[in-house]
């Protein structure tokens, strides 16, 4: 996609427009959602798994698959694994609205289940990414294949344990909605109309989305930062806006649990992601060779959801401010992920 040549101010304020725009558009996808899940009887972390996770990583996946197919081995992989610790700190933010931490709100084990797998495939791609590619068929790794088959048997096991009861924790908040509801409208909205605005919201998204993409690498460019500080920070950020509106947009409403199935099932799709990428990817296997940022990403990742694990494990847990102890302390993680990918960079 071409664009006319801008200056390093006029790219900033361009990606402050498309930020604009997929803001707008991840929050109105958020309360169809929401609306989706009442009509249509739906459990809102399914639809939180499956369809916001799916519709706000549309710019990831046009990104991830452009830059495999421009051979640029490091732009993918800092783009998405740089993108796991910032979208759950996404989910740390939305500790703001909400009453009281996010992670005790859900009702079922899903939750704690989604983010042990998570914590599966990325230890299986951090093991890869130190380990190297030792088979390799037709220039595509083993190791973005065993990434592939472990997501589609999470999507499997998440899909048919929605309906367990088999854990039932206790002493839950009160789950009724924030003083935020849905635009009016929506729930007299046709069937038809409902489907064709979150159409109309997914591709404003992917439209905007990946807009912001390519002003990030344009100031990356400009600003002299290098793909590598900035594919693992703005780059990740901007593809990482559409869940965090979308996030919000669903604590808002009350819909907890939709937040974050949104988050957990994004950071599962990040990894399955490597598996196009390293068909598209004609240098050799893409996780072979990997940065210092790529591990250090994997790892950060691994932390951030292990803390989230166990906040979703530990009900009764300390609050400081608005925020869950755990969401705060997936908030400096986060911080510190920063100031170690600028050392490293």
């Amino acid at each position: 996609m071409q664009i006319p040549a801008t200056t390093l101010v006029q790219s900033f304020m361009f990606f402050t427009l498309c930020a604009a725009t997929v803001w707008i558009a991840g929050a109105r996808l958020a309360y169809l959602a929401d609306t989706l899940a009442d009509r249509f009887k739906l459990a809102k972390s399914l639809v939180g798994l499956l369809l916001l996770s799916l519709a706000t990583s549309l710019p990831e996946v046009a990104t991830t698959l452009s830059a495999a197919a421009g051979q640029s081995r490091d732009l993918v992989l800092n783009n998405l694994f740089g993108g796991i610790a910032l979208q759950t700190a996404i989910l740390a933010m939305s500790d703001f609205w909400a009453r009281g931490p996010i992670t005790n709100y859900p009702r079922k084990a899903n939750h704690a289940l989604e983010a042990t797998l998570l914590v599966l495939l990325l230890s299986v791609a951090l093991v890869i990414t130190n380990l190297g590619e030792t088979f390799v068929i037709a220039g595509v790794g083993m190791g973005s294949v065993c990434i592939a088959f472990f997501y589609g048997g999470a999507i499997w096991l998440l899909r048919h344990y929605d309906d367990s009861s088999d854990w039932v924790p206790v002493d839950l908040p009160n789950p009724d909605p924030l003083a935020f509801p849905a635009p009016t409208g929506l729930t007299q909205a046709s069937h038809r109309s409902l489907i064709w605005q979150t159409v109309a919201a997914c591709f404003a998204i992917l439209v905007f989305g990946l807009f912001l993409v390519l002003f990030a690498e344009r100031i990356a460019q400009q600003s002299g930062l290098g793909t590598s500080f900035i594919g693992v920070t703005l780059l990740a950020a901007a593809t990482s806006l559409p869940e965090l509106t979308t996030s919000i947009a669903a604590v808002r409403i009350g819909a907890y649990t939709m937040a974050i199935s949104n988050i957990f099932g994004s950071n599962l799709i990040m990894l399955v992601l490597v598996f196009p990428a390293d068909i598209l990817f004609r240098s050799g296997p893409i996780l072979q060779q990997a940065s210092r940022t790529v591990d250090m990403a994997l790892a950060f990742g691994l932390v951030v959801t292990a803390i989230y694990l166990i906040g979703l494990i530990v009900r009764r847990k300390p609050r400081i401010g608005s925020f869950g102890l755990d969401s705060l302390l997936v908030l400096v993680t986060f911080l510190t992920s920063l100031i170690a990918y600028y050392h490293v960079r």
